[in-house]
């Protein structure tokens, strides 16, 4: 090879080079979503003793879990593979089948509210929603997703308005049903989370925006630290001790669980803290598709020592049921 040729060929390199370090430097301060956000008038901060204090008692909220979809994606997204259980178990990286869910919480007072969002009715088509780019639906495999039943076809069958939806984290899995819902009706993040950064949001931002699309800014819980120290923060959504949320970063920085204290007795959705079966028996955090990998494992960590303190206690993984 000439030196001319080989000069052009480091100058080409060195182009594409510094375009990879514009792009990386982009996304890496790429927030998940440009869609505004306000703090939550709803809810007050509290310590874990006082959610302890009656979380084992039964409550007024009419409980129901929907399985609005079923899904493959691949495994070591959703598990841990090198954490010492999961090799022990000789997991290794392939498809594995989840689903989506959304759960609903009815309050005799304060109305009906969703937690996560379902999928939206454009799915149960093949070419899915068009509120998502082809680079994602590519990424998601949005092609295996396989509609149990749409939020709009849940929402035909209520009898009264939908009071609010609380929304874990804003992945797409867990608000690809808002478009099915009313544009008025307010939605609960927690904090920070439409403004984390990550290398990935500069992919994903634009289907997260699409899905936000005409709603009023996104109300974040108002946290503050636990006295108890056993969470980041803990609210009592309507002041009655009926419903919990509880902030537990790793996954997304303003991951939130729910404790939810039904009729039957209590339930605790954890997102995706974990999302499956075999990470929440094991103790084992998600993979690769978390923002912080080891915060992670310390709130998974925290809501396994919650389990362990309310008897009788139902728990639901992001993406497959306990037996």
């Amino acid at each position: 090879m000439s030196a001319y040729c080989v000069a052009l060929s480091i100058t080409r390199l060195g182009r594409l080079i510094l375009w990879l370090t514009l792009l990386a430097t982009v996304g890496l301060g790429c927030t998940a979503s440009r869609h505004p956000a306000v703090r939550a008038e709803l809810g007050t901060a509290r310590s874990s003793d006082a959610m302890l204090a009656v979380a084992s008692e039964p409550g007024p909220i009419e409980f129901q879990k929907i399985v609005a979809a079923k899904w493959v994606v691949i495994r070591s997204g959703l598990i841990n593979l090198d954490h010492p259980k999961a090799k022990a178990a000789g997991l290794e990286d392939g498809d594995e089948p989840i689903e989506i869910y959304f759960y609903v919480l009815r309050h005799p007072r304060f109305g009906t509210y969703i937690v996560d969002s379902g999928v939206e009715r454009a799915y149960e088509s093949e070419e899915g929603s068009s509120r998502v780019s082809w680079l994602v639906k590519t990424a998601m495999r949005t092609e295996t997703l396989e509609v149990e039943k749409s939020t709009a076809a849940w929402l035909a069958e209520q009898r009264e308005p939908l009071a609010g939806v609380f929304i874990t984290h804003i992945h797409l899995d867990h608000v690809m049903g808002l478009p099915d819902v009313p544009a008025e009706t307010p939605i609960f993040v927690g904090p920070g989370e439409p403004v984390a950064t990550q290398f990935l949001n500069l992919f994903t931002r634009g289907s997260i925006d699409a899905q936000f699309e005409g709603k009023a800014a996104l109300r974040e819980w108002p946290f503050a630290p636990d006295a108890a120290g056993r969470f980041d923060g803990v609210v009592d959504v309507f002041g009655d001790g009926s419903i919990w949320a509880l902030h537990v970063p790793g996954h997304t920085p303003g991951s939130t669980a729910f404790l939810v204290r039904s009729t039957e007795g209590p339930h605790l959705l954890i997102g995706d803290a974990t999302h499956t079966r075999f990470g929440w028996e094991n103790g084992v955090e998600p993979g690769s598709f978390s923002h912080d990998p080891p915060r992670s494992a310390v709130s998974l960590e925290k809501l396994k020592s919650l389990e362990a303190e309310i008897p009788n206690l139902r728990v639901h993984p992001g993406h497959q049921s306990l037996p």
